[in-house]
């Protein structure tokens, strides 16, 4: 169930336009970048040219033999949306889970003031005092 809401928080968390977790998801994004795009390219790559064949280029295409610029590169598309969605893993599960949970027990330990009871009406009282004194009847 924690998982759960985890994973719902994760996508509010990517869905959300809040400055603050955009400048945090920019700073920790760029200090894992290197790991990210290191773990990608020495583990990921390999296995996508692999599945692409015995071609040098793994899962590209190239468009005209005669000019090298026309390749398509699929597997650097799917190397980019790796990194992007690790990164995002990353920021979420580092730092946004556990400022939550600080912030959580910030208001706890702080207490939150219980609110007033709302004054009864007349009519209320007067049921309420109906309801006790049933209550109170013993049952026969």
């Amino acid at each position: 169930m924690e998982a759960l809401q985890m994973i719902e928080g994760f996508k509010k968390f990517l869905m959300r336009g809040n400055v603050l977790d955009l400048a945090i998801a920019f700073v920790i994004g760029t200090a894992f970048a290197t790991v990210v795009k290191t773990v990608v390219d020495n583990l990921v790559n390999p296995l996508i040219a692999a599945i692409g064949g015995s071609n040098v280029n793994g899962l590209a295409v190239q468009l005209n033999d005669s000019n090298p610029k026309t390749v398509i590169d699929f597997g650097a598309i799917i190397n980019a949306a790796v990194v992007f969605f690790l990164t995002a893993v990353v920021v979420y599960f580092v730092l946004v889970v556990p400022m939550k949970k600080i912030q959580d027990r910030r208001a706890a330990k702080a207490g939150t003031p219980e609110e007033e009871p709302e004054t009864l009406t007349m009519d209320q009282e007067l049921l309420v005092e109906i309801r006790d004194a049933l209550r109170a009847r013993p049952l026969s």
